[in-house]
């Protein structure tokens, strides 16, 4: 495995590459015409990646492609062009004329002459994918791009990095699997918890019984809301779409709306034509791990029930879940309780007032005495990584599997979406076949499992 290099080595690292008037070639220029063909890089060789979407996500997640000198990110693509309002706080702007300025600048403050121009700007990405020589994509897009970007990619053998959550709904999310299973191609999704000491700890702990039998989980998924940077969610009335936003593109394969402000961006996780809200948004990170603390990455629950929930009227722009309350049910009897006024984070519960609490900032092991009990090596050890980009990379030159594999991230989420369908349909609880990935004799439950895509956009 990789280990992380610090700035400062890195500018040394790529000052002597830009001294010396060479460059790492790309693994797809070295390797031949067949864009469908998966190939593996050798240890020389540099991979080109190229950027779907370049939005609040993309700013931070790039970050760390563009700090491993094994990368060059030689392209974005995006319907936007430059837009404002992007970020958590609006602070940013995005768009792919954004995404190539962040680029061009980062490379240019590693070159001899302090400049740099070879990141180009597409407004479709299926245009990116055949005329540019990419060994790997980043899809940054919103939630209901991600599902058919993700088959075009890997069927042009594409190696992808996919930002959770995996799908829009549980088919979706399949496809993606059995797309990427099927064309050989290397996956990450974007859960990056994974790759965190403190999540990874805590389900050593429980994995190896260090809590006894485990009596409860408890998961807090934060509902903060739509954004309102300038008055944007005031403004649900149909508009104009502005020149920088090609609006039917953005919309893709999600239903066909008038454009308004109040949509875009980030707020489009709140309307179920794009995502699922906060339990689809957080569920993505929680439930995964979770998942990976039970040892159930390959399955799932079988029962939701006491599904409590505030849902606006289903013709507002804004109609996921504002609060809710859920049980998930394994078939040995764990019990996830679920909470949107929880504290967000998640929290095992086992014998003794043996407990943990973990979030990205923190772990706390009760009581501090469990915390001398280290895993031992002949104990379970669960995947390292150290970070998800890199994990990523690594996986692409090797060919070995990453830590977030797209079935894993798939089941995961299938909980998310599943507890939304619940909520949507009124019920206070609803089964489900893990083996069949289908509710149990409910085919009105069954029917919101997927969803057509538009047909301009299909695949």
């Amino acid at each position: 495995m990789k280990t992380p290099m610090n700035r400062r080595e890195f500018l040394k690292t790529s000052a002597a590459v830009a001294a010396a008037g060479w460059a790492l070639p790309s693994l797809t220029s070295c390797a031949g015409p067949s864009v469908a063909r998966v190939r593996r890089p050798k240890p020389s060789d540099r991979i080109n990646v190229g950027m779907i979407g370049f939005g609040t996500i993309a700013h931070e997640s790039s970050m760390n492609f563009l700090g491993d000198t094994r990368v060059q990110m030689v392209a974005v693509a995006d319907p936007v062009s430059d837009l404002p309002n992007y970020g958590y706080k609006g602070e940013l702007r995005g768009g792919r004329l954004v995404g190539q300025k962040k680029i061009e600048e980062f490379y240019a403050q590693q070159s001899k002459g302090g400049k740099f121009s070879g990141c180009r700007v597409y407004e479709d990405f299926r245009v990116m994918l055949d005329k540019e020589d990419l060994d790997a994509v980043y899809i940054a897009t919103p939630d209901h791009w991600h599902c058919a970007a993700a088959v075009i990619a890997a069927g042009k053998g594409k190696h992808i990095y996919g930002q959770k959550p995996l799908a829009v709904t549980v088919e979706e999310g399949r496809r993606i699997a059995d797309a990427v299973k099927a064309a050989g191609v290397t996956w990450q999704t974007g859960s990056q918890q994974r790759s965190s000491a403190f999540f990874r700890t805590a389900c050593e702990y429980v994995r190896n019984g260090r809590l006894g039998k485990l009596r409860r989980i408890t998961v807090g998924l934060p509902d903060k809301g739509h954004n309102d940077w300038s008055g944007l969610a005031k403004r649900k009335a149909p508009e104009t779409p502005p020149k920088e936003v090609n609006y039917d593109l953005w919309l893709g394969p999600a239903p066909e709306r008038p454009y308004c402000p109040a949509l875009m961006p980030l707020n489009w996780r709140h309307n179920w034509d794009y995502s699922g809200g906060s339990v689809t948004d957080w569920g993505a990170h929680h439930f995964d791990i979770v998942q990976w603390a039970l040892g159930m990455d390959d399955s799932g629950p079988v029962l939701i029930e006491n599904v409590v929930a505030k849902l606006p009227p289903q013709t507002d722009l804004y109609n996921t879940p504002t609060s809710y309350s859920f049980e998930v049910v394994y078939a040995n009897g764990v019990r996830l309780f679920v909470n949107s006024a929880a504290e967000e984070g998640i929290r095992f519960e086992g014998e003794g007032d043996k407990s943990i609490f973990v979030k990205r900032n923190k772990i706390e092991i009760k009581p501090e005495s469990l915390r001398l009990e280290k895993i031992r090596d002949d104990e379970i050890r669960l995947y390292e990584s150290k970070v998800q980009e890199w994990n990523f990379i690594d996986c692409v030159y090797s060919g070995k599997p990453t830590i977030s594999q797209p079935s894993f991230s798939h089941r995961a989420i299938t909980i998310a979406h599943a507890a939304n369908i619940a909520i949507r349909l009124g019920r206070s609880s609803v089964r489900w076949n893990p083996a069949a990935e289908r509710f149990v004799d409910d085919p009105a439950a069954d029917k919101l499992l997927s969803r057509p895509m538009r047909k301009a956009y299909a695949v």
